[in-house]
């Protein structure tokens, strides 16, 4: 599987809530902004409990608009994201740029950039 067919894949699994999916995509220490409520994650447990509550609160879906290499190796992704209430009512909308960095093909990082 090449770099963009994983991330596409990534996306496609967290959008399906198939958070074993999305954990399978990436290192076991990997490193994870946690942009909902500030700070890092570090590991995939970190993450399962993290995507578990944030789901248990908003409904957020990200749909990747381009994907491309960065100079330093890293991985750009521009993603249209829109994140509903419970109740399926907007709370934010907009375009973000996913970085990305690999190691052994599979995810090791990311980080959340303005577009």
């Amino acid at each position: 599987m090449d770099t963009e067919e994983l991330l596409r894949s990534v996306y496609d699994a967290f959008n399906a809530r198939d958070i074993d999916g999305v954990l399978a995509a990436m290192t076991q220490d990997v490193d994870w902004p946690n942009a909902w409520e500030g700070g890092r994650l570090g590991g995939h447990d970190a993450v399962r409990d993290y995507w578990t509550r944030q789901w248990a609160a908003i409904d957020p879906h990200v749909d990747p608009v381009d994907i491309g290499p960065r100079p330093d190796g890293r991985v750009a992704v521009e993603v249209q994201q829109v994140v509903r209430d419970l109740e399926g009512g907007v709370v934010a909308a907009g375009t973000v740029v996913h970085v990305y960095e690999l190691r052994s093909g599979l995810v090791a990082r990311m980080d959340v950039e303005e577009a």
